[in-house]
């Protein structure tokens, strides 16, 4: 029995990817040990303080003692609707096309497998990604397949398309026309578009503004066949609170709600009137969307001052950097290694697909007084 059980839990370990961040160990090491201590800009985790208006919301809704409901609150529902109109121009949502998750990650991991996609689908996503889109494939067994191009699916077209604008780890946002070619496309061959839009307030700079898929410009004024998937992790430092909602197409949402409803995936009652709150208020999303802006600044001067190049890095929360060396750069383990004996910890772009094997994502989400001592340590 205990040998059976040994071996169900290695076929399922089999199924899935290592986990990357296993592998960073012994460079944070190396980073910890520099006599000032380690500049941690690796895993882009908020280190700012949860705004005062959502804490509030928070303790506001603290008595909960009924279950909540999977569809989740109307006014929770209602705020991100009127979030992604005021804010990012999308129109003709209903309520019914919004559903609260347990944070976007397990949203993204789980969705394939929701969605009754298993084996003989093919699942895409970005030559470099977020690795939890692969990770979505593996379990619901699909096949995951990485790539930028359209046409490298052949005539098969896949079950599910993820798109991520702005990118995570490049920062790249995808433009106006290129979302409008892949919508059309997808509605063409009958593959659900889901759209990764965690980062999409963490802009830099007026000729890279992201637009959602949802947005008129490029869904045509029909959601059918597409989902936006939106995190407050980052932009109001809720990553603690497991606070995302998935919006679009009402009828998957319908299918999704009936899964979750099964499976008691539910937010918890006071942290939907925390994510109602945080939406309703732009202030903090502001001042936050700032104090990041100058962490960018601090450590894009500082990187291109000790002589790396940084591409893309129009959005998200990242630098996608290389040091120049043989052909396109040096390995990416070896930026690592260099980082590190200076007390500086990023993240290899191979994490995240082959295609990043020249390049590192550096994080801006360290404190300000962190993020100050950066120059000094690459000089």
């Amino acid at each position: 029995m205990v040998e059976e059980r040994a071996k169900r839990a290695s076929r399922s370990s089999e199924r899935l990817p290592d986990f990357p961040w296993d592998q960073l160990r012994a460079y944070a090491e190396t980073a910890r040990s520099h006599p000032d201590g380690l500049i941690d800009l690796s895993i882009g985790t908020p280190v700012d303080p949860t705004p005062d208006v959502v804490q509030a919301a928070l303790r506001a809704a603290a008595d909960s003692p009924g279950y909540p409901t999977t569809i989740g609150l109307p006014e929770t529902r209602q705020a991100a609707v009127d979030w992604l109109a005021r804010r990012h121009g999308v129109t003709g949502l209903g309520i019914d096309a919004v559903l609260p998750v347990i944070g976007s990650k397990e949203l993204i991991a789980s969705l394939p497998a929701h969605l009754g996609l298993g084996a003989g689908d093919v699942i895409g996503y970005p030559a470099l990604a977020y690795p939890t889109y692969e990770v979505g494939a593996a379990l619901c067994g699909a096949r995951g397949f990485a790539t930028d191009s359209l046409t490298a699916f052949g005539p098969a077209r896949p079950a599910l398309l993820w798109l991520n604008s702005p990118s995570n780890p490049t920062g790249r946002v995808l433009p106006v026309e290129h979302l409008r070619k892949v919508v059309d496309w997808c509605r063409e061959g009958g593959t659900l578009l889901v759209s990764d839009e965690c980062y999409l307030e963490c802009v830099w700079g007026a000729d890279s503004a992201a637009v959602s898929v949802l947005h008129p410009d490029v869904s045509g004024g029909s959601h059918e066949g597409v989902l936006a998937v939106h995190s407050l992790s980052k932009r109001s430092n809720l990553a603690g609170y497991r606070c995302a909602f998935v919006a679009g197409d009402p009828a998957v949402i319908a299918e999704l709600l009936a899964v979750r409803k099964n499976l008691g995936l539910m937010q918890p009652g006071p942290q939907q009137h925390a994510m109602a709150a945080a939406l309703e208020d732009d202030a903090h999303a502001d001042a936050q969307h700032a104090t990041y802006a100058a962490r960018r600044a601090v450590l894009r001067a500082a990187f291109e001052g000790a002589g790396f190049e940084i591409d893309h890095s129009q959005g998200s929360l990242y630098l996608w950097a290389r040091r120049p060396g043989n052909g396109d750069g040096e390995d990416c383990w070896d930026t690592v290694a260099w980082l590190a004996q200076r007390g500086v910890l990023v993240a290899p772009g191979s994490f995240y697909g082959a295609a990043g094997a020249r390049h590192v994502r550096v994080a801006f989400t360290a404190t300000d007084e962190r993020i100050a001592q950066v120059p000094a340590r690459l000089t």
